[in-house]
């Protein structure tokens, strides 16, 4: 039995409520009508031209997606622009186009959270907790046994989907560690968070050149963490199961899928 949009998004908002996303955000309905009839939904973290392709190809009539696909501003959809042609792809096939992302972050069973979960951490807290202290961005946690860094980045390849560029670490391999912060996803802008120094180990996505070198003089002196960088598609994309399990429980007549297509930006990588 299908449901209507406004029943689906009414359980996405208790899932992953608006309140909770950043102010610079855009979540929630991109394209569809709340009275649009929904049987099948894809989970996917990007929406490019592989995923649109795959949810039109499996007839479904929502796509989920982490990432805004029109988080900054565009004057036009015009169907020979990317983004444009996108949304025209989807409406066409009559797919809606729902996106959960930072308020998909800070809820407990968020990109961060079950991350934490995977790797098996204990009295795990967000970095940065919202009023009640319960949600937040990030997490920091502890590990069952202390390993080193680079047992450690290890493990973290083998929950991870495979991409090219991998886990990469700075520190040594040897380095012992126990207490973890992490952060799915970007989190350079927490590379100075006392809750991050104070960590043996930061695992996150994208660090740039200065902030990772000034991370790494800090954690050589002893006054914060060494580092694990990971692909930000692949430390997002292991929520997605756990987001349809959650989707699935609280509407039982849906039929939920997970993309495993790679939206990883990098192809390959060259070293001499």
């Amino acid at each position: 039995m299908p449901y209507a949009l406004a029943e689906v998004l009414e359980t996405t908002e208790r899932l992953w409520p608006a309140a909770g996303a950043s102010s610079w955000d855009a979540t929630g309905l991109v394209c569809g009508h709340p009275d649009d009839e929904i049987s099948r939904v894809s989970f996917v973290v990007d929406v490019v031209a592989d995923t649109v392709d795959e949810a039109v190809a499996e007839k479904s009539d929502l796509l989920i997606a982490h990432h805004p696909l029109l988080l900054r501003g565009v004057t036009s959809l015009a169907g020979d622009t990317v983004k444009g042609a996108l949304v025209s792809r989807l409406l066409r096939a009559g797919c809606a186009l729902v996106s959960a992302h930072t308020n998909a972050d800070v809820v407990t069973d968020g990109t961060s959270g079950v991350l934490a979960s995977l790797l098996g951490l204990s009295d795990v807290r967000p970095i940065e907790p919202d009023a009640s202290g319960a949600h937040g961005i990030g997490r920091v946690g502890r590990l069952a046994h202390p390993t080193t860094l680079g047992a450690l980045a290890a493990a973290l390849a083998q929950l991870l989907p495979a991409t090219a560029g991998g886990v990469r670490a700075a520190g040594a391999y040897e380095t012992s560690v126990s207490e973890i912060a992490l952060c799915a996803g970007a989190g350079d802008s927490l590379l100075e968070h006392p809750a991050v120094l104070a960590a043996d180990v930061y695992i996150t996505s994208d660090l740039r050149h200065h902030p990772a070198s000034d991370a790494s003089q800090r954690a050589a002196l002893g006054t914060g963490p060494v580092l694990l960088d990971t692909s930000h598609w692949a430390s997002e994309w292991l929520w997605l199961e756990t987001a349809a399990d959650q989707l699935r429980h609280e509407l039982p007549d849906l039929d939920v899928r997970v993309s495993d297509l790679r939206t990883d930006p990098w192809d390959f990588v060259v070293t001499q």
